[in-house]
């Protein structure tokens, strides 16, 4: 079979490298070509976009943008048009994918959507156009399935990915791993500022402000594998602050605490069992002009999934003395740090087990034979 699959970001690409590979282990004629990422291509995409081309986020910079994501989505159009798919697989981006979605429908190819867009929390007209666009929905947050079936939706819940993420992973050497990086034997803070220059201009100065005197601990930031080293040097450079690259599962197993934009990295962070202070900025306009239309109580992955706060959530204004705060505490206060990792055990089993990227392609590939 020929898979069309759409991602435009760095969690997307992860988890459409796993889908990839296990879409191949059951189907051995599966053919692939990709708007995705480095992951992707590893695990045998032909890759006809990257994701590097369409690194933006929020009202503003979309705006700012627009020329470029509308010539993109030319692009894309035609690319499956020519390539001509049995399947057109969208994972996450919403902005961009639903127009793929029903682009793809329009034309007659069948349509998978994983990774839903959260329309439970913001926009909730676009329910109808994934119900018009979209034969199959594989969601990722337990409450969604019944939240998209309830809207005429054909929705499965068959686990987070992020769990096959996280069991594939091998602890390495903590000694290896502080050499190779020149990192200094203390106490690890550690900084996951977002995958998009958007997210790093708007965020990652108040995350820096807010770790300053913490001599006694290393502070170390996850690079983002889309983000030129030379981007970070404006913030980091005369810091205390290292940078680490495609290693953010070894900071994490390393680290004593975190410090998070909010997305993907907050359930990552949990998961690895590290205390942490979520938070969030964009431009303020933005803001502004969006903030009527944010329709949930928390906004952090943890805090959603488990339906109460777990970790501390900051939005906006006055940042790094609200941050600061909230890890003072994280990192002194034992009983405070062992409840928080107990919350995040029940997080794991609310999940639920690994295996879920074969069990998302077992079923993609059931409903492509119509068996399902």
């Amino acid at each position: 079979m020929k898979y069309y699959i759409v991602a435009g970001e760095a969690s997307g690409d992860l988890h459409g490298s796993n889908l990839i590979r296990n879409l191949k282990a059951l189907d051995t004629n599966a053919q692939f070509r990709c708007f995705g990422g480095d992951l992707m291509e590893e695990a045998g995409a032909n890759i006809a976009f990257h994701y590097k081309e369409m690194s933006f986020i929020g009202i503003m910079e979309v705006i700012r943008n627009i020329r470029t994501i509308n010539r993109t989505l030319k692009k894309c159009k035609q690319d499956i048009l020519d390539y001509n798919p049995d399947v057109v697989i969208m994972i996450d981006y919403p902005g961009f994918n639903l127009k793929i979605a029903e682009f793809a429908k329009s034309i007659g190819f069948k349509t998978i959507y994983y990774i839903a867009p959260k329309v439970w929390a913001s926009r909730k007209s676009r329910i109808k156009r994934i119900r018009k666009s979209i034969d199959r929905l594989f969601v990722i947050l337990p409450f969604e399935e019944q939240y998209f079936n309830s809207h005429g939706c054909h929705a499965e819940y068959l686990g987070n990915p992020l769990t096959d993420a996280i069991a594939s992973y091998e602890l390495k050497d903590r000694g290896l791993f502080l050499k190779e990086n020149g990192i200094e034997d203390k106490p690890i803070i550690a900084l996951l500022a977002g995958s998009r220059t958007t997210e790093i201009d708007n965020c990652l100065a108040s995350m820096i402000r807010a770790c300053r005197g913490l001599d006694h601990y290393e502070l170390v930031l996850a690079g983002a594998p889309s983000i030129n080293p030379a981007y970070y040097q404006k913030y980091v450079q005369d810091t205390r602050v290292k940078i680490v690259y495609n290693r953010t599962y070894d900071l994490l197993s390393h680290a004593v605490a975190a410090v998070v934009v909010s997305g993907t990295a907050t359930l990552e962070t949990a998961l690895f069992r590290v205390p942490e202070v979520v938070f969030y900025r964009v431009n303020n306009l933005t803001y502004i002009i969006g903030r009527p239309f944010v329709h949930i109580k928390f906004f952090s992955l943890v805090n959603i999934i488990m339906e109460r706060e777990i970790v501390k959530e900051f939005l906006q204004f006055n940042l790094p003395k609200k941050i600061r705060k909230e890890l003072d505490r994280l990192l002194q206060d034992q009983k405070y740090r062992r409840t928080m990792m107990d919350n995040f055990e029940s997080l794991s089993e609310k999940i639920g087990e690994t295996g879920v990227s074969a069990r998302v392609a077992k079923k993609m590939i059931s409903f492509l034979n119509k068996n399902d």
